[in-house]
């Protein structure tokens, strides 16, 4: 039962890939399980996901303890480990991204969640993870700030397959789209195969209704409660539509002559946060073709399990979508300042993640010089 709602999801057009990686999942074959027999074809990290797998366990301690025998430092070390799972993640993954022509098999690494705000200095780690990482299979995932938007052309420009992480709103996606392009413009203008190169879009699903529930509920009027848990869906499906626009378009096409491939949209943070609602909410409502869901295990479970899939959820209903928002405005939500909020909280989040994970292996790396 549970492989046919996951084949069935597949079929649909969704490629499942999830949210997590450790070195426990590679060494157990939990990982290589879930690609055989749950539909799985990729593989998503970010600072917080790391951070959690480095202090459970002694999957790492082996390796921590050569590299401190070695006089590695902890910036060192961390890329050593997070690096080293990627890589043989993406060596799992060899014959899903062979056998789907480079689409799906992919496994994403995050830049350094403090170089959110430079530019260049993203681009340079971007480049370090592409060659360190060395699989033609991973992508290197660049937030969606306005200063990583030039940083996304660049590193594409570089035939460097990226993940674009941390899209909140769809007014920021189009951003992200006319950086794609641009990036692939010059990938071609600097002799790259086109081919070759692969992008995602990841739009963040569940914190939007987390922050505008926060602030219906404040509200409090029967015409705001109504609305809550509606809002995460409806921006989603707005982005689909630009998404279809965008990709329709002369400018696009011209690249698609020349062998580029589509940036697919990818809905992310779809764990659901709220009890109340469907533990498969964020995955039931966003079936459409051409897109990823990244879910955690727990939400690839529910679906395995519970799941009630109807079918395209998302195609054409954009002005649905709008009416949302339109009535979210109507009752006082300030739109602009909840993405605001949000791509602020995400940046500062990593960060702090990736504060802790630097604890956690410089404690590592101290018990092993001992």
């Amino acid at each position: 039962m549970s492989n046919d709602k996951l084949a069935a999801l597949s079929e649909a057009g969704v490629s499942i890939w999830l949210d997590d990686l450790s070195r426990e999942r590679l060494n157990t074959g939990n990982l290589a399980e879930l690609i055989r027999d749950k539909h799985v074809v990729g593989v998503t990290t970010n600072p917080t996901i790391f951070a959690n797998a480095m202090s459970k366990g002694d999957a790492y301690d082996e390796r921590t303890r050569e590299l401190a025998a070695q006089g590695a430092d902890v910036e060192a070390t961390i890329r050593d480990l997070t690096t080293t799972d990627v890589r043989n993640a993406a060596d799992l993954f060899r014959d899903v991204y062979t056998a789907t022509n480079g689409v799906d098999g992919r496994v994403s690494i995050e830049v350094d969640p403090r170089l959110a705000k430079d530019s260049d200095r993203t681009v340079a780690e971007a480049q370090d993870l592409w060659k360190t990482v060395d699989r033609p299979n991973v992508l290197i995932k660049i937030p969606a700030t306005e200063e990583g938007l030039p940083a996304i052309t660049k590193t594409l420009a570089e035939g460097i397959s990226v993940n674009v992480t941390l899209i909140f709103s769809v007014e920021r996606y189009k951003a992200v789209i006319d950086a794609f392009f641009a990036g692939l413009e010059q990938a071609k203008a600097n002799g790259h195969d086109l081919r070759g190169i692969h992008s995602v879009a990841s739009f963040f699903v569940s914190r939007v209704d987390t922050e505008i529930d926060k602030r219906l509920d404040a509200i409090g009027t029967d015409e705001a409660k109504a609305l809550r848990g509606k809002a995460a869906v409806a921006n989603a499906r707005l982005a689909y539509a630009a998404f279809e626009e965008r990709f329709s378009t002369d400018r696009w096409k011209a690249l698609a002559a020349d062998g580029a491939n589509a940036q697919r949209p990818l809905w992310a943070s779809t764990g659901v946060k709220n009890p109340d609602y469907s533990p498969t909410l964020y995955v039931d409502d966003l079936v459409v073709k051409d897109t990823v869901n990244t879910m955690p295990e727990k939400t690839l479970d529910a679906v395995a399990e519970h799941s009630e899939l109807k079918g395209d959820q998302v195609t054409g209903r954009g002005a649905e979508a709008q009416e949302v928002f339109d009535k979210l405005e109507a009752v006082g939500i300030d739109i602009t300042d909840v993405f605001l909020v949000l791509e602020n909280e995400g940046v500062e989040k990593f960060e702090k993640s990736w504060t802790e994970l630097l604890d956690t292996v410089n404690g590592q790396l101290e018990k092993a010089k001992g």
